[in-house]
């Protein structure tokens, strides 16, 4: 589905929290996208009025966008005059600002986790639970939550499996890359020639967080997937990709082959619409026993492929493989950006009237 089909030109938007690790990510992908024109970027207080490039301590590898990098700063006010904001703020500044502005008319697209668990907050991965979009209204404001990194690559790898087969219990290991604690994260000298095993929060938000993800809607509400997840959490000196070490014991029975087949192909309404985001394949099966790795496999599908390998028997539950997710694009602003596209391509009336161009 092109942005032609339902609308001509551009929707205006905002990114909150712009000068962020991630609020930068949403930056670089926003800037020639083809749906969405940023129109302003928004800083915590004593940034506002600098300009964006002066302002901003810039951690990608690509450069600022030469366009955005003029822009003044503008304050993260519970107002705006878009009609998505894509939300990097910190949990502690999002709760209040994200539900002003989603009862001001706002669609908040949000990566922060104040609101991931609310009831009445989709908990989005588009290929995984497209139907968790029947809690947004058709009109007005409400909040989508992009949900934790690690979680979304682990929803990813297990939705194939739950599908075909059912999913029971999942133990997972997961060594988390730097750029996921955010800048300027980590002290080196305490992640250099080190792991570190423990993230705050991070298991469970990844225990509780997928079986939101896994639900099904009834009534109107979500109701959990019963899956039972053990996380154990580590940061690991790497700058971008988690990787995650899954046990699963599934409700029924397949050889190694069915489950490589069942990731390379699996698809969603993603790639039904080709949504511009969405990769060709959002499972990726490696053979060579040696992979996934984050510095050769992270940008596969342009960082939004989970890529998967490694896959054997588990002698305690069924089977156990490794997992790779790019945190910072799938697992953060690539993944809230495929969430907003998917709302406008099937409630395309509602951003008609923002065309801009």
């Amino acid at each position: 589905m092109t942005l032609a089909a339902g609308l001509q030109g551009k929707i205006p938007v905002a990114v909150y929290g712009a000068t962020g690790s991630v609020g930068q990510r949403f930056v670089c992908l926003l800037a020639e996208h083809p749906w969405f024109e940023v129109v302003a970027l928004c800083a915590s207080e004593g940034r506002v009025g600098q300009r964006y490039g002066q302002s901003v301590t810039w951690v990608q590898s690509e450069p600022i966008p030469g366009r955005l990098a003029e822009f003044e700063l503008q304050s993260c006010a519970p107002r705006s005059n878009c009609p998505i904001v894509f939300s990097a703020l910190d949990a502690l500044s999002a709760g209040s600002i994200e539900r002003s502005l989603a009862a001001d008319g706002v669609l908040v697209v949000t990566n922060a986790g104040a609101h991931r668990m609310d009831a009445d907050v989709p908990l989005l991965v588009p290929e995984v639970n497209p139907e968790h979009l029947k809690l947004l209204p058709e009109s007005g404001g409400a909040i989508l939550a992009n949900p934790n990194c690690a979680a979304i690559g682990l929803s990813l790898a297990l939705a194939p499996l739950e599908r075909a087969l059912g999913v029971k219990r999942a133990q997972v290991v997961s060594l988390q890359a730097a750029s996921g604690a955010g800048y300027p994260g980590v002290a080196s000298l305490d992640l250099i020639d080190n792991v570190i095993p423990f993230i705050a929060g991070e298991e469970q938000k990844l225990e509780s967080e997928v079986a939101k993800i896994l639900g099904d809607v009834r009534d109107g509400t979500i109701r959990e997937h019963g899956i039972v997840v053990s996380a154990q959490c580590n940061r690991v000196p790497v700058l971008d990709g988690h990787v995650l070490s899954v046990s699963v014991e599934l409700e029924g029975r397949a050889d190694e082959a069915s489950l490589r087949a069942l990731w390379d192909s699996f698809s969603g309404l993603p790639q039904e619409c080709s949504l511009p985001s969405a990769p060709e394949r959002p499972t990726v099966f490696l053979a060579p026993p040696e992979v996934p790795q984050p510095r050769l496999h992270r940008n596969i599908g342009g960082g939004m492929s989970v890529v998967i390998g490694a896959l054997k028997p588990c002698s305690i539950l069924d089977w156990r493989f490794v997992a790779l997710s790019h945190n910072t694009v799938r697992g953060a602003a690539g993944g809230a950006l495929l969430a907003a596209e998917l709302v406008v391509a099937r409630q395309a009336d509602r951003f008609r009237a923002w065309r801009r161009g």
